[in-house]
C-alpha cells in the first residue's frame, strides 16, 4: 500500500503514523474496546430490554456517537498534529478553539487517573487467578479477597505504577513499532478469547436461560429513560470527548477510508461486548448467582462462577487475561493524549514526554488509588477522588468536548471543508454520507450529547 509522507514533527524528526490498514484498525479498535465491554454494557442490554436495547442503541451510535468519532478523526488526520494543535491549526487565527483540545487532554488525564486503578485491579487478579488465590464457589470470599485488595494501600499502587510503566514501555517505542505493533497482536488474542470462552459458556446447562437475559426482545422496557441510557453508552463507548481519536486520527494514513473504518470499528465494538455478555451470562444463571453489573461482577461474582465450573480455574485465567487485554488498548490510547501533547506542543522528545507524563499519573493516580484505603475519609464535594476524577471527566469533560466538536466541524468548518478532509488522497468516494453526517453535526448530535450531559448531571 502507498505509504504517506507525514510532516516534520517540532523536534526535526518524521512523525510517525500507522503503517497499514489493519493497524490502524487495531489500535483505534483497541481505544474503543474498554473494561466496560466486558461488565457494563451486556449487563445494561440485559436489563433495559434486551434485543429491543440493541436495536435503540443501534440508532443511538448512529446518530451521537459515530458522528463524532468520524469528525474527531476527520480533524486530527487533516492537521497532522496532537489534540490541541489541531484546533489552532484549523481554527482562525485568534479563536480559542483549542480549548477544547485542551479539555480531551484534561479528561484523558483524569480518566488515566482512576482507570489505571482499575486496570492495576484487573492485572493483579491474572496472577491471583493463577495463583488460585480467588477460586472459591463463595461469593463472601470472592469480596473478602477484592476488598483485602482495594483496601491495602501498598498493594494498591504498586500495581497501579506497575501498570503505567508496562503502557508507558509500550508507548515509548513510538507508534508504528509500540501503538500498532501491539494492538495488532493484542486484538487478535482478544477475539480468540473471548471465542473459546464464549463456546465453554455456551456449554452449560443455564445458557439457555443466559442468552434469554442478554437477547430476549422486551419492548415494554423501552422509555424515554432507557433512551438516554442508550445515548450515553453510544457517546462513551467509542472513546470520543477525550482527545484520543482526534490524536489516532493524526496517525491515519491518507488512503484511510474514515467512516468505512469507523463504521467496522462500532460494529467490532459491539461484537466484542455482545460475546462478552455470552461469556458471562450463562455462566452465572447457570451456578444461581446475580447479574449485576460493575466491579462486583468482574471482581466477585465471576471468580465464584468459575471455580463453580469444571476447569474453571483455567477458565478464570483466561478471562483475566482477556480484561487485561481490554484494558491495555484503552490506556494506549488515553496517555498517547498528553504525550502526543507534550511532544508537538513543548518540542521534546517522545521518551522525555512518555516519563513526564507517567512521573505526573504516578503523584496524582495515587489519589484515586488510595481512595478505598488511607483517603477514604477525603472528599470533595461528597466525593473521593476515584469519584471526582470519572464525575467531572465523564459527566463534564467528555459532554463538553463532543458537542464543541459537532459546533466547530458543522459551523466552524462547514460542508465544504468537511468534503476534502474525508476525501482519500483528494478523492471523496460518498458525498451524500458526508451531507448527512454534515446535517447530523450541525443539527442533531450537539443536541442529544446535551441530553446526556444533563442526565450526568442529574438534571434529567
Amino acid at each position: 500500500m502507498k505509504q504517506t509522507t507525514q510532516p516534520a514533527t517540532p523536534a526535526g524528526q518524521a512523525r510517525d503514523a500507522f503503517t497499514s490498514s489493519f493497524g490502524v484498525l487495531a489500535a483505534t479498535l483497541g481505544s474503543a474496546v474498554g473494561l466496560g465491554n466486558i461488565w457494563k454494557f451486556p449487563y445494561v442490554t440485559g436489563a433495559n430490554g434486551g434485543a429491543g436495547f440493541l436495536l435503540v442503541y443501534l440508532l443511538a451510535t448512529l446518530l451521537v456517537g459515530l458522528p463524532v468519532m468520524i469528525a474527531e478523526i476527520m480533524l486530527g488526520r487533516k492537521a497532522k498534529a496532537d489534540a490541541v494543535t489541531t484546533l489552532r491549526v484549523l481554527a482562525p487565527a485568534g479563536q480559542y478553539w483549542w480549548l477544547i483540545g485542551a479539555s480531551g487532554v484534561l479528561a484523558a488525564f483524569l480518566i488515566l487517573s482512576f482507570y489505571s486503578e482499575v486496570a492495576g485491579w484487573v492485572f493483579a487478579y491474572v496472577f491471583k487467578a493463577i495463583g488460585g488465590d480467588i477460586l472459591s464457589k463463595d461469593p463472601a470470599q470472592t469480596s473478602a479477597a477484592f476488598g483485602a485488595l482495594v483496601s491495602d494501600p501498598v498493594q494498591s499502587l504498586l500495581w497501579q505504577w506497575g501498570v503505567l510503566l508496562f503502557i508507558g514501555s509500550i508507548l515509548l517505542l513510538g507508534v508504528a513499532k509500540g501503538i500498532e505493533a501491539v494492538t495488532k497482536r493484542l486484538m487478535p488474542v482478544l477475539f480468540i478469547l473471548l471465542l473459546v470462552l464464549g463456546v465453554r459458556s455456551l456449554m452449560l446447562p443455564g445458557a439457555a436461560q443466559g442468552l434469554a437475559f442478554l437477547f430476549a426482545p422486551d419492548f415494554a422496557k423501552i422509555t424515554a429513560e432507557v433512551a438516554l441510557i442508550a445515548m450515553g453508552l453510544a457517546f462513551f463507548k467509542l472513546s470520543i470527548g477525550m482527545g484520543t481519536m482526534m490524536t489516532y486520527g493524526s496517525y491515519f494514513r491518507d488512503d484511510q477510508n474514515i467512516p468505512t473504518t469507523t463504521v467496522r470499528v462500532m460494529s467490532a465494538d459491539l461484537f466484542v461486548s455482545m460475546l462478552a455478555g455470552i461469556v458471562v451470562f450463562p455462566a452465572v444463571f447457570t451456578f444461581g448467582f446475580k447479574p449485576e453489573a460493575g466491579p462486583s461482577l468482574l471482581f466477585i461474582t465471576i471468580p465464584a462462577v468459575f471455580a463453580s465450573m469444571p476447569m474453571g480455574h483455567l477458565f478464570m485465567v483466561l478471562f483475566f487475561v482477556l480484561s487485561a487485554v481490554a484494558a491495555t488498548g484503552a490506556m494506549l490510547s488515553l496517555l498517547e493524549v498528553p504525550v502526543s501533547v507534550m511532544v508537538g506542543r513543548f518540542n521534546i522528545s517522545r521518551a522525555r514526554a512518555t516519563l513526564i507524563n507517567l512521573l505526573l499519573l504516578v503523584v496524582i493516580g495515587a489519589s484515586c488509588a488510595l481512595s478505598n484505603s488511607v483517603l477514604a475519609d477525603v472528599k470533595l464535594l461528597g466525593m473521593t477522588f476515584f469519584d471526582l476524577f470519572d464525575f467531572v471527566s465523564s459527566s463534564i469533560l467528555l459532554p463538553i468536548g463532543g458537542i464543541f466538536i459537532c459546533l466547530f466541524v458543522s459551523w466552524m468548518w462547514g460542508k465544504d471543508k468537511m468534503m476534502v478532509a474525508l476525501s482519500n488522497e483528494g478523492v471523496l468516494h460518498n458525498r451524500v454520507v458526508v451531507q448527512l453526517l454534515y446535517a447530523l453535526l450541525k443539527y442533531v448530535t450537539p443536541l442529544l450529547i446535551l441530553l446526556v450531559m444533563l442526565k450526568g448531571l442529574g438534571l434529567l
